[in-house]
């Protein structure tokens, strides 16, 4: 009976830690931490897998040096049985042990310091039907787990899995509140300055036919063309906050974002497929960056946009024959901010950003993202 009541004690420890908690990395460490206290354990870690079999080590515990060894590389390359389990589709409930291959790497490499710990618990977190890592347990010498202690860390894992289904959903949420926003703020945008700035052209050309004198004549004009510079400005702004056309696909809001900006696009769309959310806006951000700086630098009106399926991955190439510049793709360095951003949100969904420009001979940048 008191055995029972400290369970109890422990999940209720744990749900409380886990209903708490928003950010993932931070929830996963505190309840392995209170998992290994409770339950008498040495050392733990938990996996996080993507649905392509991509892992990160989301969260550790007391790790033996064999593992923990230049910022944990042992546990963060290579393969191993639990997660190759995962991946096949064979690992359902909680494994009584699984030899480790990660230790037995490091004992045949005569890394010793693996504070005897030879095997380790494995046990995957899910949320219903959806998969999103594995928990592994283990101690020195520990070589077999009472089935109440599988039933427990089962629950515990089952509990972790809930978890991150719900902060999922909250990030899903909050982007949707998100996107409502920028629109809100675009129809306000659209309805005040933009129609400010319009009145204030029309204004200033009305000055100008009247103008007897010339220099008022000519500061009218002037004031024209700066109301017309930051009417295009807010416009693309707008386009920006409330991608109009992206519900017909992103070629189609693409072409309308040149067409906005006087660009003339040639486009190629090779395969079809329905791209993830993030992944779509993605593509649309760095589009729009992209043709900007066409607009902008290029001295050219005329842009080539392709959009390619190939095997689970999506290819996006932008060109133009423009000016370009001096770029030495070996150094590393990006020159600008704007090809910097284009480089961070492709390498965010681990994707891979290519720039080749020369000077007088164009630039074109090739966006790989795995889908």
């Amino acid at each position: 009976m008191e055995k029972r009541h400290s369970e109890i004690r422990i999940l209720k420890e744990i749900a409380e830690l886990l209903n708490e908690g928003t950010e993932v990395q931070g929830i996963l460490s505190e309840v392995l931490t209170k998992l290994l206290h409770v339950t008498g354990l040495s050392s733990g870690w938990i996996f996080l897998i993507e649905p392509d079999g991509k892992y990160v080590l989301a969260a550790k515990e007391n790790l033996p040096p064999a593992l923990s060894r230049n910022e944990c590389k042992p546990m963060c390359t290579g393969d191993c049985w639990c997660i190759d389990r995962y991946n096949n589709g064979r690992l359902h409930k909680a494994i009584n042990i699984i030899e480790c291959k990660r230790i037995e790497t490091a004992l045949l490499e005569k890394r010793n310091d693996t504070n005897g710990l030879t095997h380790h618990a494995t046990v995957p977190l899910r949320a219903g039907d959806e998969k999103f890592g594995i928990l592994n347990v283990g101690a020195p010498d520990k070589t077999h787990f009472e089935p109440e202690e599988l039933a427990l860390l089962e629950s515990i894992a089952f509990q972790i899995g809930t978890a991150l289904k719900r902060i999922k959903l909250t990030e899903v949420e909050q982007e949707t509140a998100l996107t409502a926003e920028r629109n809100r703020l675009a129809r306000d945008l659209h309805d005040s300055v933009n129609q400010l700035l319009f009145s204030l052209s029309l204004t200033a050309r009305g000055g100008a036919e009247i103008a007897k004198e010339a220099d008022l004549k000519e500061t009218f004009l002037y004031i024209q063309d700066l109301a017309q510079e930051a009417l295009s400005e807010m416009r693309a702004l707008i386009w920006q906050l409330r991608p109009r056309g992206l519900e017909n696909g992103l070629t189609s809001a693409l072409n309308g974002y040149g067409e906005m900006l006087g660009l003339t696009l040639q486009t190629e769309v090779n395969g079809v497929i329905s791209l993830p959310g993030k992944v779509e806006e993605a593509l649309w951000r760095i589009g729009q960056e992209a043709l900007a700086n066409c607009k902008k630098h290029s001295g050219q009106t005329n842009v080539e946009l392709s959009l390619s399926i190939e095997r689970h991955k999506v290819i996006m190439v932008i060109a133009d024959c423009g000016s370009g510049f001096n770029y030495d793709g070996k150094q590393g360095r990006i020159p600008s901010l704007g090809l910097k951003s284009m480089k961070d949100r492709t390498e965010s969904l681990n994707g891979e950003f290519v720039l080749q420009t020369s000077p007088q001979k164009g630039t074109k940048i090739r966006i790989t993202i795995p889908i």
